[in-house]
């Protein structure tokens, strides 16, 4: 359940598993589109339900790992009925980045549906483009297409959903920070750098792709293309990564379903073993 782990090529920004670990243990939705493609929650939810099928088919029982949490709550309440990407807006809004900046456009967003603006951060330039796309396309604040979805769910987490959920958070802020610093600097230290060097070579892609976009390789590009030193760019991906934990955070907590697990303890391996029925 990980937006970054599809793409092909894209292994050391990806904390991607190794070759000893994909040996061990069946993975699935790992290197199976190219970065200059795109994936969707709903091509997710398609394959996700497949093989979740075909696993239990088998007498297995699936597990479903990851951070992305849009795939989450795709895959058990359902997708939202929002409009199809548009090429022609999405253009527009990238010429309007290039000449502006981001932070202009979430000055823009925050003008046309404040809710959504006030969640997300200035250089998020995916959602906001996403969340100005839906409002050109519509007319209307993506927040509130959203709360009129929900109101009209009738999902229940705890009783209805076939899924156990078990959430690993940290019960000590301060020390999440530190193993975020020392991911991102292992990741540098193990080649992401040649990694989006090479993904740079292809001649094909770009910063307006959502591959390019992961957390890491954004901070990269931009540090290849001369826009920052190397100081700068190891401390906007350190950010960018701090980012990316606080939203999920955010997500888990508004989860009520979920079973948590302080993946600090000791015996957090264990605990999620037990939780799960495989321990």
């Amino acid at each position: 359940m990980d937006s970054a782990l599809v793409y092909r090529d894209m292994d050391i920004g990806t904390a991607k598993p190794d070759a000893d670990e994909l040996a061990a243990v069946p993975h699935h939705l790992i290197d199976i589109i190219d970065p200059a493609d795109s994936y969707s929650a709903a091509q997710f939810v398609n394959d996700a339900n497949a093989l979740i099928d075909a696993i239990r088919a088998r007498g297995r029982e699936p597990l479903i790992v990851g951070g992305t949490m849009l795939y989450y709550k795709a895959l058990t309440q359902g997708l939202n009925d929002l409009p199809q990407a548009d090429a022609a807006v999405r253009a527009e809004l990238d010429q309007l980045a290039a000449e502006r900046g981001w932070p202009a456009l979430h000055s823009m967003l925050a003008e046309v549906d404040p809710v959504t603006a006030a969640r997300l951060a200035p250089n998020d330039a995916q959602r906001i483009q996403r969340a100005l796309e839906i409002h050109r396309l519509t007319g209307q604040p993506m927040s509130s297409l959203l709360a009129r979805q929900a109101a009209g769910r009738t999902f229940d987490g705890a009783a209805g959903s076939r899924f156990r959920v078990i959430a690993l958070e940290p019960s000590e802020r301060a020390a999440l920070h530190a193993r975020i610093e020392a991911r991102f600097d292992a990741m540098l230290e193990g080649g992401l750098i040649d990694e989006v060097k090479r993904l740079r070579g292809r001649g094909d892609l770009h910063l307006g792709l959502p591959s390019m976009r992961c957390v890491g390789y954004r901070q990269v590009w931009e540090y290849l293309d001369g826009t920052t030193d190397y100081a700068t760019m190891r401390e906007r991906g350190i950010a960018a990564t701090r980012q990316l934990c606080k939203r999920q955070i955010t997500w888990l907590r508004s989860t009520p379903e979920r079973l948590v697990v302080d993946c600090l303890a000791p015996d957090y391996v264990g605990q999620v073993g037990r939780l799960a029925g495989i321990g």
